[in-house]
């Protein structure tokens, strides 16, 4: 029997602090609570894959060592996010004593911004009875969901989006492991699909990489649900032109020979609108337009009529542009 592949996000997640790439004034913090063993309930805020939850495990290896798991509490908030939870799973584990010479435990509450109100109250209320054997480290994608008072009681950590030369680093350093070869362009590709997201981008490298040894950037398009740019931007060109039947070819490409979804595709188009050689109010006007195609894809309007008549739309702005 074949033994399965391990998920390249779990096999290469950092151990330590100082292996998590692009947030480095956070983790500076974060160093000096650990290396003094004193740390405060702690709110993680920022988009996915920045590394809040590999912070947070980190933190509890450096503080429990090997041992780090009977002092630590992993729970997934958008899964259990009601008042019992709290009330009963929560209350009971931070009631009890922690193991080893560290005063206090860690429960780490995934996704904390889906806990409902009810909830937060509660769990507002278990922070300060049970501060004595426990700390807290919520993370979230919106500190704004999370309750004043709840925010008023964390050390606010923001993390940022990471950019091309952190993920680069990042996939370099898997890359070496693996024995694979990384090109440049392909970090490219990679950092324009992922977003910023670091777990994302680990696992469009890892499908790449199971595909060809040498991961570059047509092989990065072919495993993602991203089309190339340049062909994004060509047929919005072609509609700014007046080739409505031209860049229309290209969105039937795009839909239906690479199997992108409509949204998928409005939302490159956004984000190539500004690489257009365009003046600015005309940018304007056509985000303008992107933003309320959007709004009918979600309101579950049909997409090849929908982004056909962006394209129209884009075509009758070109006809004022050279006129």
């Amino acid at each position: 029997m074949v033994e399965a592949e391990e998920i390249w996000v779990e096999k290469y997640r950092p151990k330590k602090l100082s292996e998590i790439v692009g947030q480095d004034e956070v983790l500076n913090r974060l160093q000096s609570f650990v290396d003094k063993k004193s740390l405060p309930h702690l709110l993680f805020a920022g988009p996915p894959g920045s590394g809040k939850t590999t912070a947070a495990l980190c933190i509890a290896r450096e503080l429990f060592g090997e041992g780090w798991r009977q002092n630590f509490l992993e729970l997934n908030a958008s899964d259990e996010r009601g008042i019992d939870t709290i009330r009963n799973k929560v209350k009971d584990y931070a009631r009890t004593r922690p193991i080893g010479d560290v005063p206090y435990k860690i429960i780490l509450l995934d996704e904390s911004d889906a806990l409902t109100p009810d909830a937060q109250h509660a769990l507002r209320r278990t922070m300060e009875m049970y501060t004595h054997t426990c700390r807290f480290i919520l993370d979230c994608n919106y500190s704004s969901r999370i309750i004043e008072p709840i925010q008023s009681r964390c050390a606010i950590f923001r993390f940022r989006r990471l950019n091309e030369n952190n993920i680069g680093q990042y996939l370099k350093r898997i890359a070496r492991a693996e024995k694979l070869t990384l090109t440049q362009d392909g970090i490219k590709a990679i950092t324009y699909v992922s977003e910023g997201d670091m777990r994302r981008a680990t696992n469009v490298f890892q499908a790449a990489a199971a595909l060809k040894r040498k991961v570059s950037e047509k092989a990065v398009y072919e495993v993602s649900a991203a089309a190339h740019p340049e062909d994004v931007r060509q047929m919005l060109e072609l509609a700014l032109e007046g080739k409505f039947e031209q860049a229309r070819d290209k969105l039937y490409d795009l839909l239906v020979n690479q199997g992108l979804a409509g949204e998928d595709i409005l939302g490159q188009v956004h984000r190539e609108i500004f690489n257009l050689k365009i003046p600015e109010p005309v940018k304007v006007k056509l985000i303008d337009k992107v933003g309320e195609f959007d709004f009918r894809l979600t309101e579950g309007a049909s997409e090849r009529i929908q982004l056909e008549a962006a394209l129209a739309h884009f075509s009758l702005i070109g006809d004022r542009l050279r006129s």
